[in-house]
């Protein structure tokens, strides 16, 4: 029941925009009733040098809102690092997607969360256009998690702690629990969490820069929070169908594990990944041959060829 949250307590509204104008609309109309009781929030837009008008739709819907221009399209991370800059003194900074649409009350019901469970980040229930659930928790990549999505495949391993990363049971999203991380499209970062933890990893262009920046923080102390009845609608999950992005997203799993667990260990991690992706690309998955090829050549996937 939203009432708890302190009324000196501010929020930054912090979202990373690239070729976003047809979105702007919907996720800027969510935001007064999405931020209703929370104290004072401003909103802060981050944009990738987008050419489609995005900044003019910005200036037109919210001229009230800090625009910072990061000159190229320089990914997720370097925007979110840039709005977080510019957010000036807050309490909390809600770091989202431009295809989010906030449900009324969502944001207070996050923020009562972080007081009530000293969490370093809160996240919601995230819903589709359907309202069926999205599966946005995860748990910390393992090679038996790896292994096991490889061999019963993503949505049956899911279901164990033991065999899945992707936590896929639906009845795990019925109440409030903490997850070593999740989905990056709309976050609370605490203040103390934020500056503590430090900036989000500029090396990953898109994808795997919220699970280092999670893990890193729930190793420094401070836990994620899922908050289910703080609800918001993700028109997302390009991933699961754009070959491209994709691969992309396969590729940086295998960088991120490399990096924190070595190179023998990260080939061991690449080996069950690409066997999984080489069973549903045979079996004819568009986007399980994208990662193939990117798992085989994954400089051709890194927009910056890494």
């Amino acid at each position: 029941m939203v009432g708890a949250v302190p009324q000196d307590w501010t929020v930054a509204v912090v979202v990373v925009t690239y070729q976003s104008r047809r979105l702007l609309g919907d996720f800027v109309g969510s935001l007064d009733a999405g931020l209703a009781g929370v104290g004072a929030w401003r909103l802060v837009v981050a944009d990738n040098d987008s050419d489609d008008g995005t900044v003019d739709e910005i200036g037109r819907l919210a001229p009230s809102a800090a625009l910072v221009g990061l000159g190229a399209n320089r990914g997720y991370a370097a925007g979110v690092n840039a709005g977080i800059k510019a957010a000036g003194a807050v309490d909390a900074v809600l770091v989202a997607n431009p295809d989010i649409r906030l449900e009324p009350g969502t944001v207070a019901r996050m923020v009562e969360t972080m007081i009530e469970t000293r969490a370093g980040i809160v996240v919601p229930r995230l819903v589709d256009e359907r309202r069926h659930l999205l599966t946005t928790l995860r748990r910390e990549p393992t090679l038996a998690r790896v292994a096991g999505e490889a061999v019963l495949g993503g949505g049956r391993a899911g279901r164990s702690p033991r065999w899945g990363e992707v936590v896929t049971d639906p009845a795990a999203y019925g109440s409030r629990a903490t997850a070593d991380w999740a989905t990056g499209a709309l976050m609370l970062i605490s203040l103390t969490c934020a500056q503590t933890v430090g900036t989000w990893d500029e090396s990953f262009f898109l994808y795997s820069e919220e699970t280092d920046y999670c893990l890193r923080a729930r190793n420094a102390g401070f836990p994620l929070v899922y908050e289910p009845d703080a609800i918001a609608v993700h028109l997302g999950g390009e991933s699961g169908v754009s070959p491209p992005l994709y691969a992309l997203l396969t590729v940086n799993r295998v960088r991120l594990y490399r990096r924190t667990h070595g190179p023998v260990a990260g080939a061991a991690f690449w080996s069950m990944l690409l066997l999984g992706e080489a069973v549903r690309a045979a079996a004819g998955r568009p986007t399980s041959k994208a990662a193939v090829r990117g798992l085989l050549r994954p400089a051709a996937v890194d927009p910056r060829g890494r």
